[in-house]
């Protein structure tokens, strides 16, 4: 059984790894960021907080770079469907902090924790530039698999902008091993529009009285071509309750 579960976490890093030397036809850093679970908790609400630095080559003077926060506050709808705002706001290089968007998602749990061998979930949101009128939608489908103390989750989404006529595709992969609660290494893979990217992952999650828990994430990603940012890092926690 052993051998079995082994051969199995090994194929799944090998798909994560495939992905990396195929063509991509999928957008740029500035998606890298939550690797979303297919799961809701009945009644929840959530603050989170979320910030991520992409750096790349500029030109001969140095390098380019810009910082992305987001703040959101979520609350489910029912047992299965949960709802969530956000305020973005950026810094490209030598600027200050303003706010750059608003986005409103949804995501509905589609099959209960355990219930088939893969969890499924949904995801839809909206998201709007404070100072173009660009909106851009997005569709996604969730899926999770867990094998013994390893999880491998996958999300792929279809981006939509109404008025330029323009869609894409994304991808994002997580592995994990959940060592223990508070500490869960992974590695992470997201492929967008000439974009390639692929490092390493560390999450955990802190259990408080009730239903009231803290999580925490961080990813260091690595540009695996030309057209990637030199290197993206996240952070990100969730207060649950």
């Amino acid at each position: 059984m052993k051998h079995n579960l082994m051969k199995l976490h090994l194929v799944c890093l090998s798909l994560l790894c495939s992905f990396t030397i195929s063509p991509a036809a999928f957008a740029d850093s500035a998606f890298i960021g939550k690797v979303y679970h297919p799961y809701v908790l009945p009644l929840e609400r959530e603050l989170e907080w979320r910030i991520s630095y992409n750096e790349e080559d500029g030109d001969e003077h140095g390098r380019d770079n810009n910082m992305t926060q987001r703040f959101a506050f979520g609350h489910s709808l029912s047992e299965r469907v949960t709802m969530q705002g956000y305020v973005l706001a950026e810094r490209s290089q030598g600027d200050n902090f303003k706010v750059s968007g608003y986005e409103l998602e949804t995501r509905w749990m589609i099959t209960e924790q355990g219930e088939y061998a893969i969890d499924w979930g949904t995801l839809f949101a909206i998201k709007r530039p404070s100072d173009e009128n660009e909106w851009k939608i997005a569709v996604g489908l969730l899926a999770e698999k867990e094998t013994g103390k390893f999880s491998t989750t996958g999300n792929l989404f279809l981006i939509y902008e109404p008025i330029e006529h323009d869609d894409q595709i994304e991808l994002r992969m997580q592995h994990r091993y959940r060592w223990k609660p508070q500490l869960q290494p992974g590695l992470e893979l997201f492929v967008g529009d000439d974009f390639i990217g692929l490092g390493p992952a560390f999450m955990g999650i802190h259990r408080f009285e009730g239903q009231k828990q803290l999580k925490w994430e961080a990813g260091f990603i690595f540009g695996l071509d030309e057209e990637t940012s030199d290197r993206s890092i996240r952070f990100g926690i969730e207060f649950e309750f």
